[in-house]
């Protein structure tokens, strides 16, 4: 008997059809007692867990005033450009603290936030 190789098998594989390779595993696995199948379930869950366990890059965050600090009317100031809110509730925003100035914004929205905030005295925190 003349053995194979790896590659001769491979290139006589190519040339079969998919019913005859349906067959060939099926006469394959009862010949040696193993199923094809266990290998594609021991290596599915693999895929999903690697996934899993990929740290997840945040796209929204949210600028959260900690405190107004010694500078309170212009940190009102900064809270209403940034806000559309009025002067009153702009004032209990700043009275409130820590309260969220502005929610599920980019990363970008929220640096140039926290630096007007902190430029007007403000302690800010970005989650």
């Amino acid at each position: 008997m003349v053995a194979l190789t790896q590659d001769e098998l491979l290139a006589e594989f190519e040339t079969m059809t998919l019913i005859q390779l349906s067959e060939f595993v099926k006469a394959f696995e009862e010949k040696f007692d193993v199923t094809a199948a266990a290998a594609v379930a021991v290596a599915g869950p693999a895929g999903p867990a690697a996934v899993a366990d990929a740290p997840e890059e945040k796209d929204e965050f949210d600028v959260v005033l900690t405190g107004a600090g010694d500078k309170k009317i212009q940190v009102i100031k900064v809270v209403r450009e940034l806000t559309s809110l009025g002067l009153k509730e702009a004032k209990d925003l700043v009275d409130g603290a820590p309260k969220p100035v502005l929610e599920k914004v980019n990363k970008e929205a929220a640096d140039k936030a926290k630096e007007a905030l902190e430029g007007a005295g403000a302690a800010v925190e970005v989650k």
